[in-house]
């Protein structure tokens, strides 16, 4: 059926964000009736009519239509966004983040530059915001092919850079909670240069992450060329104003590492992972998969050096436990199990310091 005969007959033609085609109504039902047949026992399918159910309860006439337009938003940037990356989830991927003022002639420009370089060499894509200044130096340092832009659509300063601008890796966003959602979500290292009050929120809404245990443990990066004093001020006032009032604890500044080279920073990174591979919550136990088996009495130096962030019992060595049947390409992987104390994300870090730094002695 032609579009215009469509109009005519009544029927509200809908674009297709994929193909830019129209979708008349009738394919959308279609789909619809598609999805309700689909097998029960798909967790995919199953949350898809759960969205679905819940875009039904919008049509609640008390629904105000700015929620509707945000909601309806946030879904098509995100859904778009997936789907960039989705082709590079198995790749390697840092965000950086840094002052979009910072000028070409700045050593921090120039750093982030040789950061992105190094990256690039050592197998990683950059994340960067997609705009001008840090997010440019990276994406340039990393290179096109490397690089992602995440970037903000703000009525002055930020544009997609140079670089970025036309590449497929760009995905432009209204929201700053998207946009933040991505950078995180997407990456496996978190890389920090100087800059106002965007990066800051940037950073401190990744450190909260973490410290509250909604992301998994992460290397963080705070980077600055020498002789600067950006980062050493920013530790004076945790140190004065957080740590000294109890607002923290002394763990938490375990969180993230400062360095003045990008060799440094690259370093950081690989060595996070060195051992530590990754971890995932099991019923009410926390499982560390490791690349390395413990020694018995590297296992009895862990429950004595870390007794602090046990809930109860020991760290237990184990293989793959059967609620981890979703992850098979993982199931080689010795692990680490315990009943956590979640209060101390910070000291998890510092073992998992402690775990890498025991495997570089051997």
């Amino acid at each position: 059926m032609s579009l215009s005969k469509a109009t005519i007959m009544g029927r509200t033609p809908v674009l297709n964000p994929s193909t830019k085609k129209p979708v008349l109504e009738e394919e959308i039902v279609r789909e619809i009736k598609a999805l309700w047949t689909g097998p029960a026992t798909d967790v995919r399918t199953a949350l898809l009519k759960e969205m679905v159910g819940s875009v039904v309860k919008l049509r609640d006439l008390d629904t105000d239509v700015l929620d509707v337009k945000i909601l309806h938003r946030a879904l098509k940037e995100l859904r778009y966004a997936f789907r960039v990356f989705r082709q590079y989830r198995d790749v390697k991927k840092v965000s950086i983040f840094g002052s979009a003022r910072i000028r070409e002639d700045d050593p921090n420009y120039k750093l982030a530059s040789e950061f992105g370089k190094l990256l690039s060499q050592s197998g990683y894509m950059v994340i960067t915001g997609g705009g001008p200044g840090i997010m440019q130096a990276g994406n340039e340092g990393a290179g096109r092919e490397h690089s992602f832009g995440v970037n903000i659509m703000l009525p002055f300063e930020q544009v997609p850079n140079s670089l970025i601008a036309d590449d497929k890796k760009l995905v432009n966003l209204k929201y700053f909670f998207t946009r933040k959602l991505l950078l995180v979500k997407e990456t496996q290292a978190v890389a920090l240069f100087p800059g106002g009050f965007g990066t800051l929120d940037e950073a401190f809404e990744v450190l909260t992450l973490i410290q509250t245990g909604k992301t998994d443990p992460i290397p963080v990066v705070c980077i600055e060329s020498p002789g600067g004093e950006y980062w050493e001020r920013m530790m004076n006032f945790l140190e004065q104003q957080l740590l000294s009032h109890g607002l923290i604890n002394r763990s938490d500044l375990s969180l993230f590492k400062v360095v003045y080279s990008a060799e440094a920073a690259v370093e950081e990174i690989q060595k996070f992972f060195r051992v530590y591979h990754s971890l995932r919550i099991v019923g009410d136990t926390m499982v560390i998969r490791i690349q390395q088996q413990l020694s018995q009495k590297e296992l009895a130096q862990l429950n004595e050096n870390f007794s602090d962030l046990l809930a109860h019992g020991h760290f237990q060595q184990v293989e793959a436990v059967p609620q981890e049947f979703d992850e098979p390409h993982l199931s080689h992987l010795p692990r680490l199990v315990l009943h956590f104390n979640w209060k101390e994300l910070g000291r998890l870090r510092q073992c998992i310091d402690w775990i890498n730094a025991r495997e570089a002695a051997t």
